[in-house]
This record gives C-alpha cells, structure tokens and sequence, in this order.
C-alpha cells in the first residue's frame, strides 16, 4: 500500500506574509492623508503645500523603483524587503519628529516623505521577484489578487485606525504605532522567508515538483547582463507602464485626497469622514482578491490576452464611468458608494499588471516590476499635486473627470499589451494553462 505525501503550501504563506508587508506599506503611505488635516492646521500649511508632501513620497518611490527591482534580482527579496521595512520604520517615525524649531516645515515634510518613498520602493518589485520564482503562472492571477489585497486592507484600516490613535494622543503617536507595526511584520517576514523554494526547509518534493512544473522553461544557469536595451524598447513594456501611470493617477486621487475631499469640500465630521473614506479602500480590497480569482479563470478558460489583458480594459472602462458619475452626485452618501466603485473597479486590474510582468520578464521580473510601477508613481505623483489645483481652479468634478479621463487612456494601452510573448525569447512565456498541473 502506497501512503500519498501530502503537498506543502509554503508559497501561499509567502503569499499571505507579502500581503501583510503590502498592508503596511500603505497603512504607512497613506497615514498622513488622515493626520494631515490636524498637521495642516498645526503647521498652518495650505493644500497646495500639503500637495507637495505628498507628492515627495511618490517622487522618491517610483525614482528607485528600477533600483529596487535590480536589488531584488541582484541580492535577492527575503533581504530587500527586510531591509526595506526597517527603513519604513525610521522614516514613519522620523514624520512625527518634524518641528517648526528647525526651520522650513515644508521643506522637512518634503525630505522625510521623499526618503520614505525610496525605501517603499522596494515592496512590490521585490515581491514580484519572489512571486516569479514561487509561483506557478496558473496560481499567479490569485497570489497577485491576495497581495495586493493588501493595498486596500491597509488603505482600509488607516482612516479608522489612525483617527482612533489621533484621539487617543494626537497625531504623533500614530506615525510610533505604524513604524512599531512594520518591524514586527518584517521580523515575521525574515524568519519565515526564503528566495527560493528549493532554499526553504519547509517545502516538499511534491510542491518544488508543483511550482517548477508551472514555471516557464529558463537558463538554471547564472542570470545573464539585464538586457537594458530590449526592455526599454519592448512594447509590452509600455504599454504596462502608460496603463499603470493612468492607473496610479486615478489610484493617488482616492489615496491622499479622498479623506480630505470627504472633510473639506463635503463638510464631514472626523468619525464619518473615517467611516465613508473606507469603503473606497474595502472596495479595493474585495475586487483584487475577485479580479485575482477571475483573472486564473478567464486564462485558463481562452487564454492568457483574455485573462490579463481582456479584463483590465473592462476594469478600466468601469472605473471611468463609475468616477464620471459619482463626482456628479450631490448626496454625499451616495456619492461615496459611486466613487468606491471605482477605486474597485479599478483594483479588478491590479492583479493583471503584476501577473504580466512575471509572465514576460522571466529572471528579469524585478527590474520590469519597478520601471512599470515607476509610471504608477509618476502618475501617483502628478495628482497628488495636480488635483487640488484642478479643484481650486475649476472644481472636484473636474478633478474626478480628469482621472476618469485618464482611466480610458489606460483601456486603450492595454489592448496593445500581449501577455503570451517573453520580452528576451521569440516564444510563448508559458506552457499551455490547462496542461499545467493544477
């Protein structure tokens, strides 16, 4: 009698603790949208000043993306991130010790956003690198649908969280409690971790057998020069990096101004305005983990363009209609429901952008991962700034237009994406989905 050697699941662990590092990661990024309005009033800063800090995080993140993803690939992921979450800590906590006793406030918010920025920067494209190596292609929609799950979890937890901690002891203490929070997680994450499975101590014959069967066929030898010039002149590569650009505009708006819009402009105490600026980020949450699911499920059923590429354009088109409408809404509740659609709407595509880029890039994942999220920065940046002066000059509908604008740019970048095509091998980037081993 044979006894059947049950298969280890270490990569959905993996999968869970990325999620974790990726709630943080946003808990820590988004924590000043809701601390900002006691900092604006304490420091006497205005929305365009308030702009400008926000968009210093998102300068540093996506200018060391690329670097972040050629550490991943060079030293390995388990070691960036662990890194990478310290760094989080220092400059989260380095937020609450700025003081008008050393000089230009503004100027010191700009620095220490901007730093947190460029340590942020390695989360996703080192997590990325992990995922190529860990993840078969047919389980890929699904682990990129949980870990960025993480996005609206943390995004999520932070305007209840963070109001809670502001009225227990003012805004300070939240930026301790989020730093203290990371470094728990990234001790979690490097005593568990490893860059490669046949490296973990965990995994069984059964499952190596499982991830290597649904990988596609690489070198095993050493991973050769990045080949800079083929990347940068790939049309899949642009085509993620324009729709990911449009798709970290529309993003950043609910981000770093949506908690203040809810205050400010549709005069909503500080407990509702917490409550109401949830559900954009619940949203998010609920249709990552289903457009993960979905995006398995269409590729394995007609293929891997339908699946990545067929359902971010619905998503994209989605969102534009959802923020068209509901900036137009005068009841305030209402509006918010509208307006949380698109933000999950648009998180129905997140996990087609990750999935895509370890489909294509191969050994290469990292470096790809970052110089696509590099244009989900840039954009992130652009409205964080762009959009009160948009609302000053010419109101929040316009504000949310022009992202809904942006959204069908996005659409239409993707139709020219083709996630069946290795950037560096005239060949298909994986075996066919229903001949790998579920």
């Amino acid at each position: 009698m044979t006894t059947e050697v049950r298969r280890s699941r270490v990569r959905v662990l993996l999968i869970f603790l990325l999620f974790m590092l990726s709630a943080v990661a946003f808990l820590d990024r988004t924590n000043i949208s809701v601390a900002g309005v006691q900092m604006r009033q304490e420091y006497g800063i205005d929305q365009i000043h308030l702009g400008w800090v926000f968009s210093a995080f998102l300068i540093g993140y996506a200018a060391f993306q690329v670097p972040a993803g050629w550490l991943a690939v060079k030293i390995g992921p388990r070691k960036v991130l662990t890194y990478g979450v310290i760094w989080w800590g220092v400059l989260s906590a380095a937020t609450a010790l700025v003081s008008p006793a050393l000089g230009n406030t503004v100027l010191q918010l700009i620095i220490v956003r901007f730093l947190l920025g460029a340590g942020e920067a390695v989360i996703y494209p080192a997590g990325n690198q992990l995922l190529s190596r860990w993840i078969p292609i047919q389980e890929r929609g699904k682990a990129n649908g949980l870990i960025f799950a993480g996005v609206g979890a943390g995004s999520g937890l932070t305007p209840p969280l963070i109001t809670a901690l502001i009225v227990f002891g003012g805004w300070r203490v939240s930026f301790y409690a989020c730093a203290l929070i990371g470094i728990v997680v990234g001790a979690i994450w490097y005593v568990l971790a490893r860059d490669k499975p046949e490296d973990h101590p965990s995994v069984s014959a059964s499952e190596l057998a499982h991830i290597r069967a649904g990988l596609p066929a690489v070198s095993t030898g050493p991973t050769p020069a990045t080949p800079w010039g083929t990347i940068l002149t790939d049309r899949n590569v642009w085509g993620l990096f324009i729709s990911y650009f449009c798709f970290g505009y529309v993003a950043w708006l609910f981000f770093s101004w949506f908690f203040i819009y809810l205050a400010e402009v549709r005069h909503v105490d500080l407990k509702t305005s917490a409550l109401y600026s949830s559900m954009p980020f619940i949203a998010m949450t609920i249709c990552c983990l289903s457009g993960g699911a979905a995006n398995d499920r269409i590729a394995k059923k007609y293929g891997l363009f339908w699946g990545r590429s067929g359902l971010a354009v619905v998503a994209f088109v989605l969102t534009a209609g959802f923020l068209a409408a509901g900036s137009q809404v005068t009841s305030t509740g209402l509006a918010v429901v509208i307006l949380a659609g698109g933000a999950g709407a648009l998180y129905l595509s997140q996990s087609s952008f990750w999935s895509v880029t370890a489909d294509i890039a191969g050994p290469y994942t990292g470096v790809v991962s970052g110089f696509m999220n590099m244009g989900c920065q840039i954009g992130g940046a652009i409205t964080a700034s762009l959009t009160p002066w948009i609302a000053a000059e010419y109101g929040w509908i316009a504000a949310f237009g022009t992202a809904a604008s942006l959204a069908v740019i996005g659409a239409v970048a993707w139709c020219f994406v083709r996630p069946d095509r290795l950037i560096v091998a005239e060949r298909p980037a994986a075996p066919h989905l229903e001949a790998v081993a579920a």
